[in-house]
């Protein structure tokens, strides 16, 4: 039995709490919102399950309520590239559901996640007739152009610390990933699996990160002091041993001393627990 078949086999109704975790449901029109709302199911996928998988037809949209989830592709000689985190409000795929063409990456659940999903032909219906999901879908695709170039140029960086600076930052966007919040819990391992860097440089980097004062390591987190620096600063070594302007760094836990390497994060702050 396939991954796939066992969460769509676990598949449900999704209670009042969940549907409040679906975003685009507030652009609906009434009428528009209760068809969504019957044609909705939401599923536990355990950590290493597929979501989707290359090859296979689309028959839902996806998005996430609760969890992480990673977008990727296996190339020719089996190297694994992943282009994006998919943290909670975070929905994907609309390009494929418009075209209804096979999926061109796969979707792994990095960790215990509540995925909901939307059949496909309720996908279309609401396209054609409601404004509001028109407008939703526009603002995704936009954006997620925009995500991809960013991807682009984060694999050209020689820089790890900018890789992981810029992968940070690229969780907190407002748009595709609306339920974030103030807290997003992930793994030093799977931020590492985001970025395509080993655990072990991915800790070396939140430190150098800690040093120019764009976050601050705690004890069972990280705080972002500097959402803007991770999105455009250039982070050096030299930097970081000083100080961003000649600033005093003031030293937090390393995040080598994280009893569980979690890190959460918020539009303000990232807590590692």
């Amino acid at each position: 039995m396939s991954l796939e078949t066992s969460l769509y086999q676990r598949r449900r109704p999704p209670g009042r709490d969940e549907l409040d975790g679906i975003p685009w449901l507030a652009q609906l029109l009434p009428a528009e919102r209760e068809r969504a709302v019957e044609e909705l199911r939401v599923g536990d996928a355990q950590a290493g399950d597929y979501v989707c998988r290359v090859g296979r037809p689309i028959t839902y949209w996806f998005g996430v309520v609760e969890g992480l989830l990673k977008m990727s592709s296996d190339s020719a000689d089996g190297q694994t590239m992943t282009f994006t985190g998919v943290p909670p409000g975070g929905w994907f795929g609309e390009g494929t559901a418009m075209k209804r063409e096979p999926y061109r990456y796969n979707i792994q659940a990095l960790r215990k996640s509540l995925v909901a999903g939307l059949p496909i032909d309720t996908f279309h219906w609401l396209l054609d007739h409601s404004i509001g999901f028109n407008r939703f879908v526009m603002n995704q695709l936009n954006e997620r152009l925009a995500q991809f170039i960013a991807a682009r140029e984060i694999d050209r960086m020689a820089n790890p610390d900018v890789r992981v600076a810029r992968s940070l930052a690229a969780l907190f966007n407002p748009v595709l990933y609306p339920a974030v919040g103030e807290i997003l819990r992930i793994t030093q391992q799977e931020l590492a699996y985001i970025v395509g860097l080993s655990r072990q440089r991915v800790n070396e980097a939140l430190s150098t990160l800690e040093n120019q004062q764009a976050i601050s390591v705690e004890y069972g987190g990280v705080r972002v002091l500097d959402l803007q620096a991770l999105r455009t600063g250039m982070f050096t070594q030299d930097l970081a041993a000083s100080g961003v302007g000649g600033r005093r760094v003031k030293r937090s836990a390393h995040p080598s001393a994280m009893r569980s390497d979690v890190v959460d994060a918020s539009g303000a702050s990232i807590q590692i627990a």
